[in-house]
Protein backbone atom coordinates (compact mmCIF):
# COMPACT_ATOMS: atom_id res chain seq x y z
CA UNK A 1 0.00 0.00 0.00
CA UNK A 2 2.76 2.16 1.02
CA UNK A 3 4.51 1.71 -2.45
CA UNK A 4 0.81 2.37 -4.41
CA UNK A 5 0.78 5.64 -2.74
CA UNK A 6 4.12 6.74 -3.41
CA UNK A 7 3.65 6.26 -7.09
CA UNK A 8 0.31 8.09 -6.71
CA UNK A 9 2.20 10.88 -5.46
CA UNK A 10 4.81 10.58 -7.64
CA UNK A 11 2.38 11.13 -10.49
CA UNK A 12 0.47 13.68 -9.65
CA UNK A 13 3.82 15.72 -8.67
CA UNK A 14 5.19 15.34 -12.34
CA UNK A 15 1.67 16.15 -13.77
CA UNK A 16 1.80 19.68 -12.45
CA UNK A 17 5.33 20.46 -13.48
CA UNK A 18 5.78 23.40 -15.27
CA UNK A 19 7.45 22.23 -18.41
CA UNK A 20 9.62 24.73 -20.13
CA UNK A 21 11.41 24.62 -23.77
CA UNK A 22 13.19 21.40 -23.19
CA UNK A 23 10.23 19.38 -21.49
CA UNK A 24 8.64 16.70 -23.63
CA UNK A 25 5.71 14.23 -22.48
CA UNK A 26 5.17 10.65 -23.84
CA UNK A 27 2.13 8.60 -23.75
CA UNK A 28 2.79 5.13 -23.56
CA UNK A 29 -0.95 3.68 -24.61
CA UNK A 30 -1.17 -0.03 -23.79
CA UNK A 31 -4.34 -1.79 -24.67
CA UNK A 32 -4.98 -5.56 -24.80
CA UNK A 33 -1.16 -6.38 -24.75
CA UNK A 34 -0.31 -3.60 -27.97
CA UNK A 35 0.99 -0.33 -27.90
CA UNK A 36 -0.42 2.29 -30.08
CA UNK A 37 2.31 3.67 -32.09
CA UNK A 38 2.59 6.48 -35.17
CA UNK A 39 4.86 6.45 -38.07
CA UNK A 40 6.25 9.95 -37.43
CA UNK A 41 8.30 11.90 -40.97
CA UNK A 42 10.40 14.42 -39.48
CA UNK A 43 11.90 17.31 -41.83
CA UNK A 44 15.44 18.94 -41.28
CA UNK A 45 13.88 21.84 -39.88
CA UNK A 46 12.55 19.51 -36.96
CA UNK A 47 15.36 17.33 -36.66
CA UNK A 48 16.31 15.64 -39.66
CA UNK A 49 14.91 13.54 -42.88
CA UNK A 50 13.57 10.22 -41.09
CA UNK A 51 10.16 8.12 -40.36
CA UNK A 52 9.82 6.45 -37.10
CA UNK A 53 7.33 4.73 -35.02
CA UNK A 54 6.93 6.60 -32.07
CA UNK A 55 4.19 7.36 -29.15
CA UNK A 56 1.35 10.11 -28.87
CA UNK A 57 3.31 13.10 -27.10
CA UNK A 58 5.10 16.22 -27.41
CA UNK A 59 7.18 19.26 -26.51
CA UNK A 60 4.79 21.62 -23.56
CA UNK A 61 4.05 24.91 -24.60
CA UNK A 62 5.14 27.50 -22.41
CA UNK A 63 3.39 27.64 -18.96
CA UNK A 64 1.73 24.60 -19.89
CA UNK A 65 2.05 21.32 -17.09
CA UNK A 66 2.93 17.97 -18.32
CA UNK A 67 -0.66 17.03 -17.92
CA UNK A 68 -1.89 20.01 -19.96
CA UNK A 69 0.87 19.01 -22.73
CA UNK A 70 0.13 15.68 -22.57
CA UNK A 71 -3.67 15.75 -23.08
CA UNK A 72 -2.87 18.40 -25.71
CA UNK A 73 -0.27 16.31 -27.82
CA UNK A 74 -2.24 13.18 -27.54
CA UNK A 75 -5.68 15.03 -28.82
CA UNK A 76 -3.94 16.78 -31.52
CA UNK A 77 -1.98 13.55 -33.10
CA UNK A 78 -4.57 11.22 -32.44
CA UNK A 79 -7.94 12.72 -31.33
CA UNK A 80 -8.15 10.77 -28.60
CA UNK A 81 -9.81 12.63 -25.80
CA UNK A 82 -10.53 9.98 -22.97
CA UNK A 83 -6.77 9.52 -21.78
CA UNK A 84 -6.32 7.85 -18.43
CA UNK A 85 -3.01 8.76 -17.17
CA UNK A 86 -2.26 5.82 -15.19
CA UNK A 87 1.26 6.38 -14.01
CA UNK A 88 4.53 8.00 -14.17
CA UNK A 89 7.69 5.88 -14.92
CA UNK A 90 10.60 8.12 -15.63
CA UNK A 91 12.21 10.44 -17.85
CA UNK A 92 15.08 9.77 -20.68
CA UNK A 93 16.82 11.80 -22.80
CA UNK A 94 15.04 13.00 -26.00
CA UNK A 95 15.92 11.09 -29.31
CA UNK A 96 16.79 14.25 -31.07
CA UNK A 97 19.73 14.77 -28.36
CA UNK A 98 19.28 18.44 -27.47
CA UNK A 99 18.77 18.65 -24.26
CA UNK A 100 14.86 17.51 -24.29
CA UNK A 101 14.19 15.56 -21.20
CA UNK A 102 11.19 13.55 -22.17
CA UNK A 103 8.42 12.39 -18.81
CA UNK A 104 7.16 9.12 -19.49
CA UNK A 105 3.69 8.29 -18.41
CA UNK A 106 1.85 4.46 -18.59
CA UNK A 107 -1.99 5.66 -20.00
CA UNK A 108 -5.22 3.74 -21.32
CA UNK A 109 -8.21 4.97 -23.44
CA UNK A 110 -11.24 3.50 -25.00
CA UNK A 111 -10.55 5.31 -28.11
CA UNK A 112 -9.32 3.98 -31.27
CA UNK A 113 -6.87 6.45 -32.88
CA UNK A 114 -7.78 8.61 -35.97
CA UNK A 115 -4.99 10.66 -38.26
CA UNK A 116 -5.07 14.04 -36.94
CA UNK A 117 -1.82 15.39 -38.61
CA UNK A 118 -1.16 13.59 -41.97
CA UNK A 119 2.02 16.13 -42.64
CA UNK A 120 3.75 14.62 -39.47
CA UNK A 121 2.32 11.26 -39.24
CA UNK A 122 1.03 8.41 -42.19
CA UNK A 123 -0.39 6.10 -39.55
CA UNK A 124 -1.38 4.96 -36.00
CA UNK A 125 -1.10 1.29 -35.43
CA UNK A 126 -1.74 -1.21 -32.35
CA UNK A 127 1.60 -3.40 -31.83
CA UNK A 128 1.92 -6.36 -29.99
CA UNK A 129 4.16 -5.51 -27.17
CA UNK A 130 6.90 -7.70 -27.99
CA UNK A 131 6.93 -6.58 -31.93
CA UNK A 132 8.43 -2.73 -31.53
CA UNK A 133 9.34 -2.06 -34.86
CA UNK A 134 13.47 -1.65 -35.43
CA UNK A 135 13.19 2.17 -36.59
CA UNK A 136 11.25 2.88 -33.20
CA UNK A 137 12.41 6.63 -32.28
CA UNK A 138 14.37 6.55 -29.48
CA UNK A 139 16.38 3.64 -27.59
CA UNK A 140 16.42 5.03 -24.73
CA UNK A 141 12.38 5.38 -23.98
CA UNK A 142 12.41 1.85 -25.43
CA UNK A 143 15.17 0.47 -22.83
CA UNK A 144 12.65 2.23 -20.34
CA UNK A 145 9.79 0.09 -21.36
CA UNK A 146 12.15 -2.72 -21.49
CA UNK A 147 12.88 -2.29 -17.80
CA UNK A 148 9.19 -1.39 -16.67
CA UNK A 149 8.13 -4.74 -18.74
CA UNK A 150 5.36 -2.80 -20.67
CA UNK A 151 7.33 -4.61 -23.73
CA UNK A 152 9.55 -6.99 -24.12
CA UNK A 153 12.34 -8.19 -27.11
CA UNK A 154 10.92 -10.24 -29.85
CA UNK A 155 12.11 -13.68 -28.88
CA UNK A 156 14.95 -14.88 -31.30
CA UNK A 157 16.40 -11.25 -31.60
Amino acid sequence: MANLIREVSILKKELKRIGDAHTCSSAVIIRDGKILLGLRHYTPDKWRTISVWTTPGGRCETGETLEEGLRRETREETGIDDLKIERFIGKVEGAAENGDVLSTFVCSTAMEPKLMEPAKFSEWKWFPTNKIPANFINPRLLALLFAEELCAPEKGS
